[in-house]
């Protein structure tokens, strides 16, 4: 912005930087995560329910990362975990 780049929403724009909060965007991302990931689903399926919140960890990086960091993290947590909990 001060090399007048434009204000805050034009370089945010410009840069790629918006965060994705489009709930059919992030369901779509969780859905391919969980279908490439067969071994860590069985792996949370068997898993005692105290430790299945760390093992999310897997599926929240993937999606991360497929999203580019740009994906929102409490609604990334929040549909993964309805989709892992309908698989048990």
């Amino acid at each position: 912005m001060a090399n007048g780049e434009g204000d805050a929403d034009a370089v945010i724009e410009a840069k790629g930087l918006k965060q994705v909060s489009d709930t059919g965007a992030i369901e779509k991302m969780v859905e391919d995560v969980i279908a490439a990931s067969a071994a860590q689903v069985d792996n949370y399926r068997n898993a005692d329910p105290d430790k299945r919140p760390k093992m999310m960890g897997y599926f929240v990086g993937q999606i991360m990362k497929a999203s580019k960091g740009q994906a929102n993290p409490q609604m990334i947590n929040k549909i993964l975990k309805e989709k892992l909990d309908a698989l048990l």
